[in-house]
């Protein structure tokens, strides 16, 4: 049985948002056997009334073919941004229509919200006592709103457990990508993650891009260096070396890097290790000791250091993890 995503299209829903499910999940695909090729999840729309048109905040309806008792038979339901929430961003409470269809969720579904959709879920309480984030332009009325929620406006996306919630629009991206991640490991979540054409990760605490200058066009980047860098995480990788890879000086580019990437050199280096080791544990019987020295981190104190500070567990522990989900799927 593949695992059933149900999109609540409210009035005024962003189209961009309304389709992030479909585009991540839907294309998500098994990597290896028994599921190798397989569709992993199943992906439906339903609106909070019987079949029909649904406003979208531009200037065309969607006709979204299920109604609200689609809720009844999801895993989880996507709650994606709308922009006329009436009673629900004004007051912080639901509609009677909106709270007829939520009633259908069954206990226990997993509940996801992107960016205001947060709003949703947090008038029906779900939120109450909860880690929870949503756009920073938004993060100071939502806490006014709703005062038991511990809003973090800081971060991309929040995982708690089976309640998790994005910042805005791309951050929706990276957290349906971090799901699918967490469901069935990096290799399917990396697969879809080069199909969208998106990076396979972003940390969900890393900060939102809040009133952050565009950088100017150059014509000039550091994505050689970047490739040049994937291509020998193994091995020790040196900033005047990664500079020397787009003829830069090692001050332009370190300039470079953090206006692309937003982060520096040296920590987007340990990214990809972290992200390099995880892989090999997922997907690989080698000892940690090896899969430390493949993945660059020299020693396994080093990776066990990285991992808890990147994932807050150790490696024995990520792979018990990830293999007791895989055996239980």
């Amino acid at each position: 049985m593949r695992h059933r995503v149900v999109v609540l299209a409210l009035d005024g829903v962003l189209p961009f948002e309304l389709g992030i499910p479909q585009r991540i999940f839907g294309r998500a695909l098994g990597a290896g056997p028994p599921d190798a090729g397989r569709e992993l999840y199943e992906v439906v729309t339903c609106s909070v009334r019987p079949p029909g048109p649904v406003r979208t905040d531009a200037d065309f309806s969607i006709l979204v073919e299920q109604g609200p008792d689609a809720l009844a038979t999801a895993d989880t339901v996507v709650v994606p941004a709308s922009y006329t929430l009436g009673p629900v961003h004004e007051e912080g409470r639901l509609t009677g229509e909106l709270a007829a269809a939520l009633a259908h969720i069954r206990p226990g579904t997993r509940l996801v919200s992107i960016c205001t959709g947060g709003y949703v879920l947090a008038a029906a309480g779900y939120l109450d006592g909860r880690p929870a984030t949503t756009h920073w332009a938004s993060a100071e009325h939502f806490q006014r709103l709703f005062p038991e929620v511990r809003v973090d406006p800081n971060v991309l996306f929040i995982d708690d457990g089976d309640v998790l919630t994005s910042a805005g629009v791309a951050a929706g991206i990276d957290l349906c990508l971090h799901i699918v991640r967490r469901d069935h490991g990096s290799a399917v979540a990396n697969d879809v993650a080069r199909r969208t054409v998106v990076p396979p990760h972003r940390d969900g605490g890393q900060a939102q891009y809040v009133r952050r200058p565009v950088p100017e066009r150059r014509s000039a980047t550091t994505t050689a260096a970047r490739a040049w860098a994937l291509g020998r995480l193994e091995q020790p990788i040196l900033l005047r070396d990664l500079a020397r890879q787009e003829s830069m000086s090692v001050r332009t580019f370190t300039r470079r890097f953090r206006d692309e990437s937003g982060i520096s050199p040296g920590q987007w280096i340990t990214r990809q290790r972290v992200e390099r080791a995880r892989h090999l544990l997922e997907c690989s019987d080698l000892s940690v000791d090896q899969v430390a020295r493949d993945a660059g981190f020299g020693t396994a104190t080093s990776l066990r250091q990285h991992m808890q500070a990147a994932l807050g567990v150790s490696p024995t522990v990520y792979r018990r993890t990830f293999r007791a989900r895989a055996a239980a799927r």
